[in-house]
């Protein structure tokens, strides 16, 4: 301010001191000139108010309403704020501001039942007027209108529960869903009608009237309804279903007919009657190719997508989905199966068959019955597989005649001179020989055929089905005879040696397939398709056949051994003729395995198995006659008669267990014992017992210090125990026992 005030002075006293006082006149001066300064100020103001009057007229009219409004709101707060004037404290505050924020709640929550109670009226509403509406189109649009309102699939999969009101009309709509599509599937049946005898079917437009009385709409209609509530395949099932049992069935089983379609009645396109008719044709073949078959099929749903499906593709792939998985198999059955050629060579001329099928199914494309993306060419598949499925039914052939072999097993026997020729076969990897059975024979002749005429001369597909079928006929074995022959494995008998043989033979010649026929197999083959994995498991077969023999065996001899009582007090003629008929029986009877087994089984196999049996008969023997506590001096005649008889009459078995290089003769004497002891040891202890029978105390003794009794399998305590039974007590007995005491084995 100071500074404008010198700036109007500046003038008059340029050269002045700031700091001088001015004087009268300056004052004077400075009074007018401040006057005139502040007439154009007002001049201007006045000037600006009158061109902007409109504008502060607004500005000062919203300050006059915001002002009477910062009073309103002054006064409501007060009043607000009057409660507390009477109480500072500030609870009745918060107690306030919940009651408010309760009230909005509680409104809220009113005002969205009140939404609610109204979108379950409008609901209910709609329900009601679907259910009352003419037409079948009309509730159609309703239900389908509601469904997505009413039934929450989000909600169904989670498992969350749901208004009562809203259950009670989901109910509601699932019954009137229920009801139109039960109604208009009716409704369809009716408009296509099928003879009882087959062969036939007439569709109409409309029905005639349903089978409750009451008039049906048109088949279009009812189409178009279903359509809307996604009950299309529902609506047209039956029908579907008894056009491929009469019509579709008779067309493809039956090679001499023909298709007839006539239009019976037609007053417009609304309205029709048509039919369709198989009639006895006089082409009695069917062409090869199946061309004929084809073109009545094509017929067919032709008729079908018009007078059914009415052109509309929609409902015409509802049909299709229905129908054409049956067709196809229909089709594979009655023809192309039939059509697969029984030769390789004839692989050729099927194509004629695989031209004819492609195009047929590109026919049904183009009328849009199957899907263009081939997903539905089962036919073309099937036909461009051609070759598997030809492997697949002469795999089929050699399983059914490896099976026919295997129920019907038949062996010769080895006793017949004219037929153990045949019968007598070479092991590969072994220079013995060995007796099978026919079927094992026949079997192996199959797997030969199948893999040298068939799998090495056939395309990789092809001939890996060849090499599966050969792996399966060895299978087949594994699993039939065994339990076809149970009874016969579950006791000692010929049939399980030549069982053993068997698989012990086809072990072998299983390990030489790989080397046999893996060069001629196509390259890709030669590492997928392996046999020498199934030779170490009928090798375990034949083993287990063989032990399971052994051990009846030894059972069987062991019972008989058993009826000898322990061979105690045989100086009684009673007891004697006991253990003498004890003796024979198992002499017997492993004479009798011996005549099985020598004629059957591989020399070095007959002799390892005798020999276990052998062994284990001896040691038993010999185990119950020392155990003897007490032998009377002719007791110990007969046992040694009884040990003397065994030996004599398995003469022929001993001489059988002998190897003779020079193929002479063959006799027992002692380098036959030699031989015989080191194969069977129990049979050495044996023999020696019958001489220690009839030995004196001293020489028992000396025996037994010079380590002979000991090498042949006698202890020092069966020692002892013998000489106890047989010997009185007395002092020369007392020093042969400390002696035998004190001289180690």
């Amino acid at each position: 301010m100071a500074d404008d005030v010198r700036e109007l002075l500046l003038s008059t006293t340029a050269d002045a001191d700031p700091s001088t006082p001015l004087s009268a006149p300056d004052l004077r001066l400075l009074i007018d000139r401040l006057r005139l300064r502040s007439d154009r100020l007002h001049a201007s103001a006045l000037s600006f108010a009158a061109s902007h009057r409109e504008a502060l007229a607004s500005a000062l009219l919203r300050a006059a309403t915001a002002a009477s409004d910062s009073s309103s709101l002054e006064s409501s707060l007060a009043a607000a704020l009057s409660p507390l004037s009477a109480s500072p404290d500030l609870s009745d505050l918060k107690a306030l501001a919940d009651r408010l924020v309760a009230a909005r709640r509680e409104l809220a929550e009113r005002q969205e039942h009140l939404a609610a109670a109204s979108f379950v009226a409008a609901l209910a509403a709609r329900l009601r007027e679907a259910r009352a509406a003419a037409s079948p189109l009309d509730t159609a649009a309703a239900a389908a209108e509601l469904k997505p309102l009413l039934i929450d699939p989000e909600l169904s999969v989670s498992g969350q529960d749901d208004p009562v009101v809203f259950g009670l009309l989901r109910r509601e709509l699932e019954q009137l869903i229920d009801e139109l599509q039960t109604g208009l599937a009716k409704n369809v049946e009716e408009c296509v009608e099928f003879a009882p005898e087959g062969g036939k079917v007439v569709v109409r437009a409309a029905p005639r009237s349903l089978s409750s009385g009451t008039p049906g709409v048109e088949l279009r209609v009812a189409l178009q309804a279903l359509e809307m509530i996604d009950a299309l395949d529902y609506g047209m099932g039956k029908v579907a279903d008894l056009l491929v049992k009469h019509v579709f069935v008779p067309a493809i089983s039956n090679k001499s007919v023909a298709v007839s379609v006539e239009k019976l009645e037609e007053s417009g396109p609304e309205h029709f009657v048509s039919s369709l008719s198989l009639l006895p044709s006089e082409e009695r073949k069917e062409n090869r190719d199946g061309s004929n078959l084809y073109s009545r099929i094509t017929d067919i749903i032709k008729f079908a997508c018009k007078f059914i499906c009415l052109d509309n593709n929609k409902w015409m792939q509802s049909f299709a989905k229905l129908t054409w998985l049956r067709i196809s198999d229909l089709v594979i059955t009655h023809f192309l199966s039939k059509a697969v050629p029984n030769e390789a060579s004839k692989l050729i001329e099927f194509q004629d068959v695989v031209r004819s099928t492609a195009e047929f199914e590109n026919k049904l494309r183009s009328m849009m019955f199957i899907s263009p993306d081939r997903k539905d060419g089962k036919l073309t598949q099937f036909v461009d597989d051609v070759e598997v499925h030809f492997a697949v039914r002469k795999r089929n052939e050699i399983l059914v005649k490896a099976r026919n072999i295997l129920v019907q097993y038949d062996y010769d026997s080895p006793l017949e001179s004219n037929a153990q020729d045949d019968s007598v076969v070479d092991l590969l990897f072994q220079p013995e020989k060995l007796f099978i059975s026919k079927s094992a024979l026949q079997l192996l002749k199959l797997v030969h055929e199948a893999l040298k005429q068939d799998a090495c001369l056939s395309s990789a597909r092809v001939a890996k089905e060849f090499c599966y079928a050969a792996r399966d006929v060895f299978l087949l074995y594994k699993a039939i005879v065994p339990v076809q022959l149970e009874k016969q494995l579950d006791s000692v008998s010929q049939v399980a040696a030549i069982v053993h043989n068997d698989f012990y033979y086809l072990s072998q010649e299983i390990l030489g397939l790989a080397f046999q026929y893996r060069a001629d197999f196509a390259s890709g083959l030669q590492k997928q398709v392996i046999f020498v994995d199934l030779a170490p498991i009928f090798s375990q077969m034949a083993d287990g056949v063989l032990r399971r023999q052994i051990h009846l065996a030894i059972d069987t001899i062991s019972e008989a051994v058993d009826s000898a009582d322990g061979f105690q007090n045989t100086h009684h003629p009673q007891h004697y003729e006991s253990s003498k008929f004890s003796i024979e029986q198992v002499v017997f009877i492993l004479e009798k395995i011996r005549i099985m087994w020598e004629s059957i089984l591989p020399r070095s196999t007959y002799r390892k198995s005798m020999c276990h049996v052998l062994g284990s008969v001896f040691s038993r023997i010999t185990r119950d006659m020392l155990l003897i506590d007490d032998m009377a001096a002719e007791e110990t005649l007969q046992l040694q008669g009884l040990i003397h008889l065994a030996l004599e009459n398995l003469s022929s078995l001993f001489l059988s267990l002998v190897e003779n290089d020079d193929g002479s003769e063959k006799f027992l004497d002692h380098h036959t014992w030699i031989q015989l002891d080191e194969s069977v040891p129990s049979l050495k202890k044996f023999r020696k017992l019958a001489e220690l029978l009839d030995m004196s105390l001293k020489s028992i003794t000396a025996a037994w210090e010079s380590g002979e009794l000991a090498g042949c399998g006698f202890t020092s305590s069966e020692v002892q125990n013998f000489i106890k039974a047989i010997f009185a007590d007395s002092p020369l007995r007392r020093e042969c026992l400390g002696w035998i005491v004190r001289t180690p084995a």
